[in-house]
């Protein structure tokens, strides 16, 4: 079962990725949505003085190394044909391809619209599932494009085997398929033999978004990049961020990866907006291999020792591959989203349909300490059933 979203569908925000859902829906599928009401300013005080696991940064920040190289260059900041540490070719030696396969972007999330703006148009659709990343959804309704969007699996997969049958009942009307793995906001992947069944699957023409902006943190070897994919020549589009495990959210700067004539196909709708700065952090970030290997030991065992104490408490947590999970309290989550801001925790917003799941990042030890805390608080234990 499907739905197809049409521009009115989402109402975007700062803090919100979806606001009101409105579906027009086929004869027989289920639709869910929540509206959203903005929240008022965050006041600097309040910012600074809380437990931020709302957006599934690092808390801890760039590296020593990395916060030098930006120092350094801000020498740069009055030049435009500055130096820039060969940012492309870095990547194009760290991930094995040809730098005419890569091109950068303001964060992922400039990637994913570049996508849009390349292969949406003309009455043709996204076909992708929810809950998921949602900017690319937003920004096909922005444009008045539809998305063809389907429900995710009991077990919270993405159902292959319904977005080869959905493309190919609408070949002829699909821009793309978006498929971000693991998935944001349940964590869960789409394992190896998933991917290839989709490749496989579906017309060849039709181009695969392929988001893995969490990819480091996988532990599964059930799970693989599809980078290889792009060596082979399928149509598929790699993007990748330097905001989650890098430490570098504010800064901006993701990048994809894929054959040469979808990258030029691209490259005409990006913004080239890339500071000096970042384009430093980057090529820094990638060769520091022992402050992300930090990072993951930190994150990973952080997030094994809260979600066993949630379920040593009678909740279920989703088995999470990602710095975030998600845990079923059994009760609407967003006026327990309201509390945990009243106690200094900020946690993910509401991913309708699962209204009953919150999506919490893993931050520091206080930070986890703190979220435990509240969550005994405004939670306790599970309702006996």
């Amino acid at each position: 079962m499907s739905s197809t979203v049409s521009r009115r569908s989402f109402l975007g925000g700062i803090t919100a990725a979806v606001g009101c859902l409105t579906v027009e829906t086929p004869a027989g599928a289920q639709t869910s949505g929540v509206a959203r009401q903005p929240r008022p300013r965050i006041g600097l005080e309040e910012y600074d003085g809380a437990a931020k696991l709302a957006f599934n940064e690092n808390p801890y920040g760039p590296s020593e190394t990395v916060m030098k190289a930006m120092n350094t260059a801000f020498k740069y900041d009055n030049r435009y044909g500055y130096p820039d540490g060969n940012l492309l070719q870095e990547l194009a030696k760290h991930h094995g391809v040809p730098a005419d396969n890569l091109l950068l972007g303001a964060g992922s999330g400039e990637i994913l619209q570049v996508v849009g703006r390349a292969f949406l148009g003309g009455g043709r659709k996204v076909v992708g599932v929810t809950p998921t990343f949602t900017e690319v959804y937003e920004y096909a309704s922005g444009v008045r494009c539809e998305s063809i969007i389907l429900p995710l699996r009991e077990d919270y997969g993405q159902d292959i085997g319904a977005l080869v049958r959905t493309t190919k009942n609408n070949y002829r009307d699909v821009g793309f398929i978006y498929l971000c793995t693991p998935n944001n906001p349940t964590g869960v992947v789409v394992t190896k033999r998933e991917v290839r069944q989709l490749l496989d699957g579906i017309p060849e023409d039709v181009p695969v978004l392929i988001d893995e902006a969490y990819h480091h943190y996988v532990d599964t070897p059930e799970y693989a990049s599809s980078i290889p994919y792009v060596l082979e020549g399928r149509t598929v589009i790699v993007t990748r961020t330097f905001s989650k495990i890098y430490g570098l959210a504010g800064m901006r700067l993701g990048y994809a990866i894929a054959p040469k004539p979808i990258i030029d196909r691209m490259r005409p709708h990006c913004t080239g907006s890339i500071n000096a700065l970042v384009k430093w952090a980057g090529v820094t970030a990638l060769g520091d291999t022992a402050a992300a290997e930090r990072v993951r030991t930190n994150t990973l065992q952080l997030r094994r020792k809260t979600t066993a104490e949630l379920e040593g408490l009678g909740f279920k947590v989703l088995p999470s591959e990602t710095n975030f999970f998600m845990v079923h309290i059994r009760r609407p989550v967003p006026p327990v989203i309201d509390e945990f801001r009243t106690r200094g925790v900020f946690v993910g917003r509401p991913f309708p349909p699962m209204l009953e799941h919150l999506r919490v990042s893993v931050g520091t030890l206080d930070d986890m300490t703190r979220f435990m805390g509240a969550f005994r608080e405004i939670v306790g234990r599970k309702p006996s059933a």
